[in-house]
């Protein structure tokens, strides 16, 4: 009677401790379980916000079609008289008087003149103004060479892939894909639109803007540039046998700041260089832009009057600076330190981006590399010695 007696309470113990155990390892469960599909739930509605806001900027824009279709999508108003109104502001600098720029470069040769300056907004990436003056050239073949994306593949090793995507008949607008490699980087992708725009005395316009496309969803082994504003001016110089090119350009490539800045300052007079000696042998190359179908060349716009009339004033004025090419005034600004356990990896990434606006010489990556560390090394030598005897006293 006592056997049975222990046998029923151990039975009991042991069914009170495995149904205590299952309780537990069920809530445990369920638990983990709530928090997976919680998870789960938040990444799935991250990515439904993110297609549908990628969806949403993409309705205004039409097919491949030239012309609007039964769904609605149309590219007409992408770029407007609006964005030309913004660009002759940007040229003219009269967007902000309190915006401090710095000279970035400024050389010439027998055959062209270069300068170029910028400035860092507080809401926006750095901002590029420049002129180029390129010597035994006409504007209309500046503006055709300029406009060349086939030609350009042959001379710009960064450019591996353009695509028109839409052309709008009625407005002059269009929209094309484009894909650059910059080497150690991951390649970027341009989904932009474009418009041209003629004026007085063969004065023409260009603006460029970042747009989505339907055609074009985002890929993941590409970087999407995000934002891209860019726009020129080209005309003849007054009193020469030259045409000028003014740009204004701003960009978001993911790039840093400092790091860019440098790349730009280095390696764009050897660009110029090489799109100078393209230039020079595009007359000789048969140019079937004309008739190769719907482009935004081939349908050029007018310049609304009341935007013209300004510009050409503001034109009249600064021609002489320009045919001078005169020194460019602004800020003083240095470029913020960096810590110093970062230096060897921007100095890395330095040798990458330079490729992109050099002519793809290793060399002179590696070069703007060291002058990047050297001259940080320099800077935070120079501080410590100066901080030194002050502490001493």
């Amino acid at each position: 009677m006592v056997k049975i007696v222990d046998l029923r309470r151990v039975h009991g113990m042991f069914q009170g401790s495995s149904e205590e155990f299952w309780r537990e390892n069920v809530y445990g469960g369920l638990a983990t379980l709530v928090a997976l599909l919680f998870v789960l739930a938040w990444h799935c509605a991250k990515r439904f916000v993110f297609r549908k806001s990628s969806s949403s900027k993409s309705s205004p824009v039409g097919v491949s079609n030239s012309e609007p279709t039964s769904s609605g999508f149309s590219i007409s108003e992408m770029v407007t008289d609006a964005d030309l109104k913004f660009l002759i502001e940007n040229l003219e600098e009269k967007t902000r008087e309190n915006e401090k720029w710095d000279n970035v470069i400024e050389k010439r040769n027998d055959l062209l003149s270069y300068y170029a300056k910028c400035c860092k907004p507080k809401d926006g990436p750095v901002k590029y103004l420049s002129s180029t003056i390129f010597e035994n050239c006409s504007p209309e073949k500046l503006r055709d060479f300029y406009m060349d994306n086939d030609y350009r593949k042959q001379w710009d090793k960064m450019l591996i892939e353009h695509e028109q995507l839409q052309v709008d008949k009625n407005k002059g607008v269009e929209v094309g894909r484009s894909i650059k490699k910059f080497p150690l980087l991951t390649a970027r992708e341009y989904v932009l639109a474009w418009r041209l725009w003629e004026g007085k005395d063969n004065t023409f316009y260009c603006f460029i803007k970042e747009c989505e496309h339907p055609s074009a969803p985002p890929q993941k082994k590409y970087v999407r540039v995000s934002i891209f504003r860019s726009g020129w001016q080209i005309r003849k110089v007054p009193g020469r046998n030259a045409c000028e090119i003014k740009m204004f350009h701003q960009e978001d490539a993911g790039l840093n700041v400092e790091m860019a800045k440098l790349a730009f300052s280095r390696g764009i007079w050897s660009y110029v260089c090489k799109m100078c000696t393209a230039l020079r042998r595009y007359s000789t190359i048969s140019n079937n832009q004309l008739s190769s179908g719907a482009t935004a060349l081939t349908l050029i716009k007018k310049v609304p009057p009341g935007l013209e009339a300004t510009d050409s004033m503001t034109s009249q004025e600064n021609s002489a600076a320009t045919s001078v090419h005169r020194p460019i005034t602004g800020g003083g600004r240095k470029l913020s330190r960096t810590p110093s356990k970062k230096l060897l990896a921007n100095g890395l990434l330095i040798l990458g981006g330079v490729v992109c606006l050099s002519r793809g010489h290793s060399s002179l990556g590696a070069k703007v590399a060291m002058v990047y560390i050297l001259t940080k090394l320099s800077k935070r030598g120079a501080s410590s010695s100066e901080s030194s005897p002050s502490s001493g006293a």
